[in-house]
C-alpha cells in the first residue's frame, strides 16, 4: 500500500498541497473542521489537478492518489507525513501541532506551512521538536517546483533526510534556510506587497499602474499586488503582523489600505475581488 499523506486545513494552501500529492500518486487525507469546507475543497483539489494534469505538471504513467477527507485528526494516525497549512495564527497552529503529534508514531515527519512563524516557535507544541520541519509551499503548489525548506534547531537529521525524499517523490527542489521570522521569501516579499499596497492607498498610483511598472521595469513576473491577491490579502496580513510582533518592527506592519480591503472581505482571488476585480478593474 502507498503510504498516504496528511493534509491539515482544507483552505488555499491545503487544497493545493493536496492536489500537488495526488497528482504526483500519492494518496491524501484532508482534514478540516467544517464539513461545508471539505465538500468546497473536494471540488476546488479536483479542478487544480485537471489544470495540473493539462499543463503537464503531474508526471506521465502515474495513477492520481486518493483523496479521503474527514473532519477527525485521528485520521492522521499511520501517515507518512503531516503537512499542518491552517491560517497563520500562533494559536491554532499550536492547537493542531499539539493534538496531530500525540496522535501520529514517533518519527512521523510534522511539517508546517507557516510563511512566517519561526519553527523553533512551533516546536513548542509537539512532543518531539525533531520531528518539526517547515516547508513553504507556494501558491499554487501543483505548479511552482520549488520550496522553501525551513530547518528548525531542534529539526533532526532524520528528519530532513525524509523531507528530501517526500520532495523528490513531490518533483519539488529545496532549498535549506536557517529558521527567522519570515524566513527568506516572506520577509523579502511581503513588505514589498505592504509598501505596493501603501501607494496605492496613498492615491501615489493605482494598482494596474503598480504591477505594470514593477513587471516592465524591475522583472516582477506577475506584480506584486497580482500576487499578494493570489496570497490571500488575510494570510498576507496575517503574516506581517507575526513578522512584527516577532522582529519588533512596526514597519512590518500591514498597512491601512491592505486592512481595509480585508475588513471589506476583498481576500483576493478565492473571495473573487482584492486589488483586483477579476474582471480587469481595480481598486
Amino acid at each position: 500500500m502507498t503510504p498516504r499523506l496528511t493534509v491539515l486545513g482544507a483552505g488555499v494552501m491545503g487544497t493545493g498541497i493536496t492536489a500537488l500529492a495526488l497528482g504526483h500518486g500519492l494518496p491524501v487525507t484532508l482534514v478540516d473542521i467544517d464539513p461545508a469546507v471539505l465538500e468546497a475543497a473536494r471540488a476546488s483539489v479536483d479542478r487544480q489537478l485537471r489544470h495540473a494534469q493539462l499543463l503537464g505538471a503531474t508526471p506521465d504513467g502515474v495513477a492520481a492518489g486518493e483523496l479521503t477527507t474527514t473532519t477527525s485528526v485521528a485520521d492522521s494516525a499511520g501517515s507518512l507525513a503531516v503537512v499542518e497549512a491552517v491560517t497563520e495564527h500562533a494559536e491554532q497552529k499550536d492547537k493542531i501541532l499539539r493534538e496531530v503529534s500525540g496522535l501520529v508514531a514517533p518519527g512521523t515527519v510534522l511539517i508546517s506551512n507557516t510563511s512566517g512563524i519561526p519553527i523553533d516557535e512551533l516546536a513548542a507544541s509537539v512532543e518531539r521538536p525533531d520531528d518539526l520541519v517547515g516547508i513553504h509551499f507556494m501558491n499554487p503548489s501543483y505548479l511552482i517546483k520549488m520550496v522553501e525548506v525551513v530547518r528548525g534547531p531542534r529539526t533532526g537529521d532524520r528528519t530532513m533526510e525524509s523531507v528530501q525524499a517526500l520532495l523528490d517523490r513531490l518533483g519539488r527542489r529545496g532549498i535549506v534556510v536557517h529558521d527567522s521570522p519570515g524566513f527568506v521569501t516572506s520577509r523579502l516579499l511581503h513588505p514589498m506587497i505592504n509598501t505596493a499596497a501603501r501607494l496605492v492607498g496613498e492615491g501615489v498610483a493605482s494598482a494596474e499602474q503598480v504591477d505594470a511598472l514593477m513587471a516592465g521595469c524591475l522583472g516582477h513576473p506577475t506584480g506584486p499586488l497580482r500576487t499578494a491577491d493570489l496570497i490571500g490579502l488575510d494570510n498576507l496580513a496575517d503574516s506581517l503582523v507575526a513578522m512584527s510582533e516577532r522582529l519588533g518592527d512596526d514597519g512590518y506592519r500591514p498597512c491601512d489600505h491592505l486592512l481595509d480591503l480585508v475588513g471589506a472581505g476583498r481576500l483576493g482571488r478565492k473571495s473573487g475581488a482584492g486589488f483586483y476585480e477579476y474582471d480587469g478593474t481595480t481598486t
